[in-house]
């Protein structure tokens, strides 16, 4: 009866898409796999994605996690950035018209905010990269 359910209800499931399984994030970091190819694999009756990775057969896939991985620093490092910012402003809002403190201030976030866009321009290759392998 349970098996005949279970058999039932894997039957009546969407087809899986495991690029939506791409798509996921954790607290807005991509996944590590997100440039390599995944395959639907019935497992027990249930659909699942499974990642290909296969250095023999495809060596690039070395560099599709190696990008991944870079993926994920450069989003770390554009939180950084903000973060900066934001620690610039507040060192500029206590500065209390101090130059050296405002300049000090001014310096941070300017820093940051070069920072910040060089992220986004390596992010953004990375992806084109990426997306091209």
């Amino acid at each position: 009866m349970l098996l005949s359910t279970l058999t039932r209800f894997a039957a009546e499931q969407p087809a899986l898409d495991c690029a939506a399984d791409k798509a996921k994030t954790f607290f807005g970091l991509p996944v590590w796999y997100k440039y390599l190819n995944m395959e639907t694999v019935n497992k027990d009756g249930v659909s699942v994605c499974k990642v290909n990775i296969d250095f023999a057969q495809n060596p690039s896939d070395v560099w599709a996690i190696m990008l991944g991985i870079i993926d994920i620093l450069l989003r770390v490092g554009g939180i950084a950035a903000v973060i900066y910012v934001i620690y610039g402003g507040f060192l500029y809002m206590t500065s209390q018209g101090e130059p050296d403190r405002t300049k000090q201030a001014k310096e941070t976030i300017i820093g940051a905010i070069i920072g910040l866009v060089i992220v986004m321009m390596a992010t953004q290759i990375v992806s084109f990269i990426g997306n091209r392998l």
